[in-house]
């Protein structure tokens, strides 16, 4: 009981909108010269999540090529029984995209997936991600 009370509590503070995917591989098309994205595999949504900055660590700067890259994480909470698709689960390099929330900075947000925490007692499912940009 007072577990189902904790995960009620939590999925209020869900003020997010949020989708999570794979991205299939791309084909390049010789025809026009561009990669065509590969097909999506949706894990969950658009539904209620709960985007915020992670309390474990602060921004990383990184040089990739001659770009400096900033990685800002970020724990994305769904309600703590949302389905997946039958033999799936949400892998590292997955995406977390954004769909509408009350803070417009993080509406449009694409966050790649680091990790995904599991538990039976938890009050949501926690996923970890980053900003790479």
């Amino acid at each position: 009981m007072l577990l189902a009370r904790g995960r009620a509590a939590h999925e209020d503070l869900m003020v997010d909108t949020v989708r999570v995917y794979r991205q299939g591989e791309g084909v390049f098309d010789r025809a026009t010269g561009t990669t065509v994205p590969g097909p999506q595999t949706l894990f969950y949504g658009p539904g209620r999540g709960r985007v915020k900055p992670s309390s474990l660590s602060t921004a990383m700067e990184e040089e990739a090529g001659e770009r400096e890259v900033v990685f800002n994480r970020y724990e994305v909470a769904l309600p703590w029984g949302s389905p997946m698709p039958e033999g799936q689960r949400i892998l590292p390099g997955d995406l977390v995209e954004v769909a509408a929330s009350p803070d417009a900075r993080l509406t449009g947000l694409t966050l790649w997936v680091t990790g995904v925490q599991f538990s039976a007692t938890a009050t949501a499912w926690r996923i970890e991600t980053e900003d790479r940009s």
